[in-house]
């Protein structure tokens, strides 16, 4: 797939970043996908390493460039001299140099296969990085949904707690004055009692859970929030569109970004292998070079200098068995890519293929969870009449509210499963992207959900400390 697709997906360009420039408090999905895309440490973290992967690959072209050097060098020597020659006896004496010396080279590669295929390699790695790019942009995405609507979910299942609570104990109090009366046995009392506390330790939990649940989205965007959209009850339910598995696989199979980063895992490391078969090939080079001298040795005038023009060849005749244990090396590595790509293919396949039928069957239990809700409050209400003319007692009141409030947890749960497991399906397709939150946006309602945020002050997420700085 052309590199260029990839970057005309990235996801800061699909949002106007101006106009989330203010602390966000009150917020829905898409706001929060956008404090995550600018303080997520995870994405910053690949976009660098992407930049840094561009940088490896220009610096492997820049050896197929023109090379050129100079040095240079000042010295001062002395000589000591105490023997003298028979025509000269007497003469002797010491002698004090100053020499200059410059040198400047200029090379370059007319043919270097290792250095050519060293290039292609910093391409490859760049494509595979693009790929790990997008899959954690993706990843970004779903993990942002998905703790929204974990959110959400607990909301919405610590309200059904806290209503059961309130009805068990409604039931509780009823039955102590029935008690009090003569009405009932103190074994109804306890029975409602032991009701009244399990509802209150489901509670509880369900509390607990409610806060977890929302530090997990502030890891993921910096930010907190004092309240969030809900989700509306007119949020359409179907299957995506077409309403085919196999399209939805072939899908993936041509936008998958983890499915094309271990494809083009395969292309590195036979990339990997032609570098090592090429470190067998000769290289050929360019060269010009010009050296000047010159020192004040005494009875000598002027200074020297040379140039020089031409072509040097080497040719590696024999590395002690290096070479070609390298390239064993690269061809078992090269294999093992091959068999991780199939690994990648087939657990895409069968994530596509689960959500799939997830996602069917999520549409089935909504519909079901709903109608539950209806006849679980028809039991109870005749369960209660019943209690009330003495055909039913209290445990049976009790369980009806107790199925109940499950049925209304679980109608909650089903909805939650169903658009996150929409989403991820979307992800698995690599079809995910800001585009498709500001579809399920659309299905948020006016209401929101308030928080009380905690008392702590903690430093931002995206304070990393001073950043590095070149020298010089």
């Amino acid at each position: 797939m052309p590199r260029c697709r990839w970057l005309k997906r990235a996801l800061l360009p699909t949002l106007v970043a101006a106009a989330w420039g203010a602390p966000a408090w009150s917020a829905d999905l898409l706001t929060i996908t956008q404090d995550a895309i600018n303080n997520n440490a995870a994405l910053s973290s690949a976009r660098l390493v992407t930049r840094s992967t561009e940088a490896a690959r220009d610096a492997a072209e820049g050896a197929l460039k023109p090379q050129v050097s100079v040095s240079g060098s000042l010295s001062h020597s002395r000589q000591y001299e105490s023997q003298t020659s028979l025509p000269t006896a007497g003469v002797g004496g010491d002698d004090n140099v100053n020499s200059v010396g410059l040198s400047l080279e200029a090379t370059q590669a007319l043919f270097d296969a290792l250095k050519r295929r060293q290039v292609e390699q910093a391409e490859r790695q760049i494509d595979q990085q693009l790929f790990q790019l997008a899959a954690t942009e993706q990843q970004l995405l779903i993990d942002v949904a998905s703790a929204y609507f974990e959110i959400l979910r607990a909301y919405e299942l610590l309200d059904a707690r806290r209503a059961q609570e309130r009805a068990i104990g409604r039931q509780l109090e009823q039955a102590r004055e029935q008690f009090e009366v003569g009405l009932i046995a103190i074994t109804e009392v306890e029975e409602a009692k032991a009701a009244f506390d399990q509802s209150r330790a489901v509670r509880i939990a369900a509390d607990s859970d409610l806060q977890v649940r929302f530090e997990a989205l502030e890891r993921l965007t910096g930010q907190r929030y004092e309240s969030i959209d809900v989700l509306s009850e007119e949020m359409p339910v179907a299957l995506p569109t077409p309403e085919d598995r196999n399209y939805w696989v072939e899908l993936a199979m041509e936008n998958n970004p983890l499915v094309l980063a271990s494809e083009a895992g395969v292309a590195l490391r036979r990339s990997s292998l032609e570098i090592a078969k090429a470190q067998e090939s000769p290289t050929l080079n360019a060269f010009a070079n010009y050296n000047y001298s010159d020192n004040d040795r005494s009875g000598a005038s002027g200074y020297n200098s040379a140039s020089e023009v031409g072509l040097r060849v080497s040719m590696p005749l024999y590395t002690g068995g290096t070479t070609e244990a390298t390239i064993q090396e690269n061809t078992f590595l090269l294999e093992s890519s091959q068999y991780d790509f199939e690994d990648q293919r087939r657990e895409t396949v069968q994530q596509i293929r689960s959500r799939y039928t997830q996602l069917s069957n999520n549409v089935s239990t909504i519909e079901a969870r709903q109608q539950a809700i209806i006849s679980n409050q028809s039991a109870l209400d005749a369960t209660r009449a019943g209690y009330e003319v003495g055909t039913r007692n209290i445990v049976d009141v009790l369980n009806a509210e107790q199925s109940l409030y499950n049925a209304i947890a679980d109608y909650a749960s089903a909805r939650y499963d169903y658009v996150i497991n929409l989403l991820i399906l979307r992800q698995q397709a690599g079809t995910l992207d800001v585009a498709a939150l500001e579809d399920v946006n659309e299905w948020l309602g006016e209401e929101r959900v308030e928080f009380t945020l905690p008392e702590d002050n903690l430093d931002s997420v995206t304070n990393i400390g001073e950043r590095p700085r070149r020298n010089g």
